[in-house]
């Protein structure tokens, strides 16, 4: 239904746990590297726990591999962004959309986020916080585009 992408992930429990989130929600979990732990570390599976097998996610070597493959829908690719003006509950999400989240540390380039501005989205903030566990951002923009979505197959939840 909607794609679930992590540009350069850096924490395995993160990467487990929106694996899990991807199976239970039906989204697809896309990888591009390089990340800072192996994909078959015992981190992820523990927190994708029996979830990961059923996962399947597309890793891609770099951005460019990924861009050179689904450029054209770019204008359906979202990001995840403190720096976005927009808050991601006002955007119209469409099944097979593209949700980007960047690394922990470093949130998404600048450039890949430059093909799309206007598609940049934040989730509301105190003063008092920079931002937010990556997977728990990943949860709460995915289920609002689930949310959004839910009346075309809502069999499939039952």
């Amino acid at each position: 239904m909607f794609n679930i992408v992590l540009v350069n992930p850096q924490i395995p429990q993160n990467t487990g746990a929106i694996g899990r989130m991807c199976v239970n929600a039906g989204f697809r979990l896309h990888i591009i590297k390089p990340t800072v732990f192996d994909l078959s570390q015992k981190a992820v599976r523990r927190a994708g726990l029996d979830y990961w097998h059923k996962l399947n996610p597309i890793i891609w070597e770099n951005l460019e591999e990924f861009l050179a493959k689904n450029n054209q829908v770019k204008d359906r690719f979202f990001f995840a962004s403190t720096k976005a003006s927009e808050y991601y509950f006002n955007v119209k999400f469409k099944p097979n959309d593209f949700i980007f989240f960047g690394a922990e540390s470093t949130g998404l380039p600048l450039s890949l986020m430059s093909l799309n501005p206007q598609n940049m989205v934040k989730i509301p903030m105190t003063k008092e916080g920079r931002s937010l566990n990556q997977a728990m951002a990943a949860g709460i923009i995915s289920y609002e585009a689930l949310r959004q979505n839910m009346g075309e197959n809502p069999e499939i939840y039952m």
